[in-house]
């Protein structure tokens, strides 16, 4: 009798899940099987982003990736990054402390970028410069072509290059992640309509919102972190079939590099009993009890997370770029909030334009009497009610309607403060709630045309192709805007006009635009543009720093130092620590001192004397600067002056040669005759 009902057992669970879902019909597709659909979804997703190959560096990129001292060690590395924040490199760089509200320890996808630079070339001092460096730390020979056209082969060239290599590798972990996503979809969600399974995988592949996430290699953590949430569903149902301790331990696993990746893994305490619930007809207590196992890995990794970043209350009440709601009132910081969340469901329907910036004012502040805000309310609360009913009913478009808002809600600042209004990033998880919904009210939608099923098929597929196509010029468009900086902030000012942070960042790429050899004839004119920019970012944000340090080095370049020592004061001022403030002292004391050496070339020896001065009051301890001075007091007889100059230089620099000459012939002249006039 007991084989009898083991046999019996079988038969009702399936009786259940035919009850559940419906039988399977023939399939939109020549094509049905999970290997053809997964090779095909590949070669989309190759497609689509093949050009960001030869994309730079571009956004954060710089302070994780290029300036992190862990990963340029490659994996000697690895120790410290797994047990810092971040950003810590970054923030000692800048002689600053935790800027971002909660920490991010997300260390995961920084790990591989440090085996990545281990291959492509590790720096042995550990000093945060670019890629491409060998064990001796010579710069490659092998890749010596000048990569950003400046004219000659350097660093930035070396940095370069290794970027290529990370861009290829992100576009492979991308599509490594769209074939599990379908085997979930198939296998999970969608069990018997492969044809909804394939079609949501396949909008989530070509939507061009998710070119941040592909296109800027930062974002990896996006991309491993959706990776191993998906893992951890197929090896978490394949447990609660085979009972195998094994496969518990790769789901438990995978939800630990979940975590690791990004902290987006925190809704499987919601998503995984639910999923049990849905699609393998338990009861919602036994979907927990079957959750129980995965609650460890939370303890342990909120255990390490907690020992290595400080939670903090609030970020600075002083930067508005990290507390974009700093200007608010309480009800303007909600009702924005609210507003704003709707702004993903836009771009999910509509992803034009696209902006890696939605920093403070590119999004204004609104009030409860905008009908946006209500909408956005009215929208999202009816997901509510709507997961709530279909819940009841174990729906599928439940799960979809969970795994959009439990993403959502931990990005939306409403619940929790990220330290940003909004990122096309956040919504990356988000979007597969999104798509498993389409794709169904698609599907379905269509099988109940009143048509042949044949036109049915046709209109879809048609429809389909048109979407392929659409999504295809606009994705590859936005790729080879994330180039780099240049590209992409030129780009995005357009887009956000209202930044602080767009208007700031194009500014600084005009400069850098203005330096290339090809536009020798036109600097001028790039730096006036620079200096727009620049004039806009500070009038919205008066205490935006990096904005005076660019407008100060853009008025430098057309020699106007007065104007460049007016902004470079004000990033003391703002910022009296900033680690640079010696660097920009030095190059405008030398400003003054070049402007004075030609002064005196043309025998204008006191107006010369007076630029020396100022460069002297800027760098007091630079020796040149009281050689100089010596030296144009000296030509115009003031022997006392010229020895007090170089007095001072020796006592700044003992070995100076030619002081040393200067002073002592100065001193037998002054000992043993009165003045003369040369």
């Amino acid at each position: 009798m007991a084989k009898q009902k083991n046999k019996l057992k079988p038969a009702k669970e399936e009786a259940v899940k035919e009850a559940r879902l419906p039988m399977p019909s023939s399939s939109l597709f020549s094509f049905s099987d999970f290997r053809t659909q997964a090779i095909i979804l590949s070669i989309i997703g190759f497609v689509f982003y093949f050009n960001s190959f030869f994309n730079e560096f571009a956004l954060d990129d710089g302070i994780v990736i290029i300036k992190n001292e862990y990963v340029q060690q490659g994996i000697r590395g690895i120790p410290k990054i797994l047990s810092k924040d971040a950003y810590d490199s970054f923030y000692r760089s800048m002689n600053a402390k935790d800027q971002l509200s909660g920490g991010r320890y997300r260390p995961l996808s920084i790990v591989t970028f440090a085996i990545e630079q281990q291959f492509i070339g590790t720096n042995p001092d550990g000093k945060a410069i670019p890629n491409c460096w060998d064990k001796n730390g010579n710069g490659k020979t092998d890749v010596e072509e000048d990569l950003n056209d400046d004219g000659l082969w350097n660093e930035m060239d070396c940095a370069i290059y290794g970027m290529h290599v990370r861009h290829a590798i992100n576009v492979l972990i991308y599509v490594l992640s769209v074939v599990v996503l379908l085997y979930f979809l198939r296998n999970i969600v969608f069990p018997l309509e492969p044809d909804i399974a394939f079609i949501a995988t396949l909008l989530f592949t070509i939507h061009p919102l998710h070119t941040e996430v592909v296109a800027n290699v930062k974002s990896r953590d996006e991309i491993m972190s959706l990776l191993f949430i998906c893992l951890t569903f197929i090896y978490a149902f394949r447990y609660r079939d085979d009972n195998k301790t094994a496969t518990l331990l790769k789901a438990l696993l995978c939800f630990f590099l979940a975590l690791l990746s990004k902290e987006y893994a925190i809704t499987l305490i919601v998503l995984l009993p639910l999923a049990f619930y849905l699609f393998k007809n338990y009861s919602f207590q036994n979907g927990i009890k079957a959750f129980l196992p995965y609650t460890l890995v939370v303890v342990v990794y909120l255990v390490i997370r907690l020992s290595i970043v400080v939670l903090k209350a609030n970020v600075p009440d002083n930067e508005v770029l990290n507390n974009p709601y700093l200007f608010a009132t309480k009800v303007q910081k909600m009702a924005t909030e609210i507003s704003t969340t709707l702004n993903y469901l836009k771009l999910l329907i509509f992803p034009h334009p696209l902006s890696a910036d939605y920093s403070y004012n590119a999004i204004p502040y609104k009030d409860f009497t905008n009908p946006v805000v209500w909408l956005s309310l009215f929208v999202h609360v009816g997901m509510i009610i709507a997961a709530i009913k279909l819940f009841k009913k174990r729906h599928v478009l439940c799960f979809a309607i969970a795994f959009y808002l439990m993403n959502l809600f931990l990005v939306c600042n409403i619940f929790l403060n990220i330290g940003a209004t909004m990122g096309e990033r956040l919504i990356y998880h988000s979007s597969v709630g999104f798509v498993i919904a389409l794709a169904f009210m698609l599907v379905k939608g269509f099988k109940k045309m009143r048509v042949a099923a044949a036109s049915r098929r046709i209109v879809l597929l048609g429809l389909l192709a048109i979407v392929i196509v659409a999504s295809a010029f606009k994705t590859i468009e936005r790729n080879a805007e994330w180039k780099n900086d240049i590209t992409l902030f030129t780009k995005d000012v357009e887009t956000v006009p209202g930044s602080t942070l767009a208007n700031g960042n194009a500014g600084a790429r005009y400069i850098d635009l203005s330096e290339r050899p090809e536009n020798k004839g036109k600097q001028k004119e790039l730096l006036a543009k620079a200096i727009g920019y620049l004039d806009k970012a500070i009038a919205i944000h008066p205490r935006y720093v990096t904005s005076y340090i660019n407008r100060g080095l853009a008025y430098y370049k057309l020699d106007d130092l007065e104007k460049t020592k007016a902004n470079w004061d004000m990033v003391e001022v703002y910022y009296p620590h900033y680690p640079d403030i010696p660097r920009y002292k030095d190059i405008l004391a030398t400003g003054y001192l070049n402007r004075g050496l030609d002064l005196g070339k043309n025998h204008k020896v006191m107006e010369a004397i007076a630029e020396m001065e100022k460069a002297k009051q800027i760098a007091p301890n630079n020796p040149e600067i009281w050689y100089n001075i010596g030296g144009a007091y000296f030509t115009i007889n003031d022997y006392q002056k010229a020895l007090e100059a170089w007095g001072k230089t020796l006592e700044i620099k003992p070995d100076h040669q030619q002081a040393q000459q200067g002073y002592m012939e100065l001193k037998k002249i002054i000992a043993n005759q009165p003045v003369q006039s040369k």
